[in-house]
């Protein structure tokens, strides 16, 4: 028995083969080009220098925030959608939650290099992490409270235009 349309696929799949080839080596091009053009922003030693952040999320990052102004942190963790928002009505039990508006994409990268900064040499975000587990916050809801964290400090240095330094290093 032979299925119609079986050696259509020598004709299709070579063809698909060619296309994918193409579009990683396009991807590739553009994953180079971005790169460059991070790193010669005016803002890459300031964003490179916090642990946690890559050249994509710092790209990401660039993306949303440059030519924005943003007068407290308070005004740019809300931009990104990461202040606590309490929902209440009459007959529901009332909590915080994490904000469903603001910038998702900006809200992701904060929280990825939160995430990631757990795994790096900071002892200071691991520190603040564990004391918000400790203080009984679920891993999701810890790792939004230090990408809050991560974003008032984040506005300080825009604010101030210094790098990165951890609290024990600033202090000796």
């Amino acid at each position: 028995m032979v299925v119609s349309g079986t050696q259509g696929t020598g004709i299709v799949l070579p063809e698909l083969a060619r296309t994918l080839a193409q579009t990683r080596a396009a991807r590739d091009a553009v994953l180079v080009r971005v790169e460059e053009l991070v790193k010669d922003h005016p803002l890459h030693v300031m964003l490179s220098s916090r642990p946690g952040v890559g050249l994509r999320t710092e790209a990401r990052i660039l993306t949303e925030i440059v030519g924005k102004d943003f007068d407290t942190p308070g005004h740019l963790a809300s931009y990104a959608g990461l202040i606590p928002v309490t929902w209440r009505s009459a007959t529901s039990i009332p909590g915080d939650h994490s904000s469903r508006k603001g910038n998702k994409i900006l809200k992701r990268a904060l929280f990825l290099s939160a995430f990631a900064s757990l795994n790096c040499e900071d002892p200071t975000s691991r520190a603040y992490y564990d004391r918000k587990r400790a203080e009984g916050k679920k891993h999701n809801q810890a790792l939004i409270a230090l990408a809050r964290r991560r974003c008032n400090e984040l506005c300080a240095m825009l604010r101030d235009g210094t790098i990165y330094g951890a609290p024990e290093a600033l202090a000796a």
